[in-house]
């Protein structure tokens, strides 16, 4: 019976998804419905005698000019039938399909919400694949290349790579210890040169703690201190009596040492000590619902996010 019911229910969601198809197709057939349009912008800049560049008529631009193209896109609210009829205004096709991958996306992912599907799989495995394909790339262009063969053959790099890499320092030998750590680190993948491997991931490791516990010591813990010992009785600009600022250094105060004695478990908690430690309980549960408060109203945030780029940019209802 609950085979059935599946079989039922996916029968049902791929009828509502071949309808919708449908009816996207249909409206973008007869409307701009998921179509970008543009119009172009032609920009020429000419070196003066002075062999500075300044911006001159693209009409009249040569071949010793530099001369490009830009195009911005049109909302549909301001595209008008005179623009498109007059070629002002252009539909791209790159951006249009771009568009279109994006919503078709940002489908399959929502489509988890009635259930594990091969659509949402399919979004995920890409998501996952671009986002180390990208990353990858750009730890090979901005920190492998420029920070490592960048010292190591500045002048080659320069030429072959990065032209406005500045190659006057020359040669810098240090570096030939993180080019030896990183051929160390590579023998992970050989059969029987795992254990080389270690060394420079015990490196890696001890070196990243250290840095990191020195950045947190400084941001989280003495800013913290230092945050929390203020004066309880504050003043404004003008030197009278603030009365908000002072109560708010006060319940700071109030706050910070009762959530304190509510970690403080060498004595017991009775007496004084348990009804502090209880309003530190208070003001803690209070911290984590805010904090979590927080967090949902930024993923209520995306998801509006994402439904207006649906009704807006990709349907043109909104």
């Amino acid at each position: 019976m609950s085979e059935s019911k599946q079989q039922s229910n996916g029968l049902i969601w791929a009828v509502v998804f071949i309808i919708g198809a449908i009816m996207l197709v249909w409206s973008m057939s007869t409307s701009r419905t998921g179509q970008v349009w543009v119009t172009a912008e032609q920009h020429a800049f000419v070196q003066n005698a002075d062999g500075d560049w300044a911006e001159t008529d693209a009409a009249s631009a040569t071949s010793n000019d530099i001369a490009w193209t830009s195009y911005s896109s049109v909302p549909d609210n301001e595209l008008t039938d005179e623009m498109i009829s007059s070629g002002d205004a252009k539909m791209s096709w790159s951006r249009t399909i771009g568009l279109w991958l994006a919503a078709i996306f940002t489908l399959f992912i929502l489509s988890f919400l009635v259930g594990d599907n091969p659509a949402y799989k399919f979004a995920e495995a890409m998501v996952v694949g671009t986002s180390a394909g990208y990353v990858m790339v750009i730890g090979l262009w901005d920190v492998f290349v420029p920070n490592l063969l960048g010292k190591l053959f500045p002048v080659m790099v320069q030429n072959w790579a990065l032209p406005g890499m500045d190659a006057s320092v020359g040669t810098q030998l240090l570096y030939i210890i993180p080019a030896i750590l990183i051929v160390m680190l590579l023998m992970q993948l050989m059969p029987s040169g795992g254990w080389i491997s270690r060394w420079p991931i015990a490196f890696f490791i001890g070196i990243t703690a250290g840095y990191r516990m020195i950045g947190y010591v400084e941001a989280d813990l003495v800013a913290q201190i230092k945050a929390a010992i203020i004066p309880l009785y504050q003043t404004g600009a003008d030197g009278t009596f603030a009365i908000w600022a002072t109560m708010n250094a006060f319940l700071l105060t109030i706050a910070t040492l009762s959530a304190m004695v509510y970690f403080f478990f060498s004595i017991e908690h009775k007496g004084l000590v348990g009804k502090t430690a209880r309003l530190g309980i208070w003001f803690l549960m209070i911290t984590f619902g805010a904090s979590f408060g927080y967090t949902v109203m930024g993923r209520i945030a995306l998801l509006a996010q994402r439904l207006e780029f649906l009704f807006g940019d990709w349907l043109h209802l909104i």
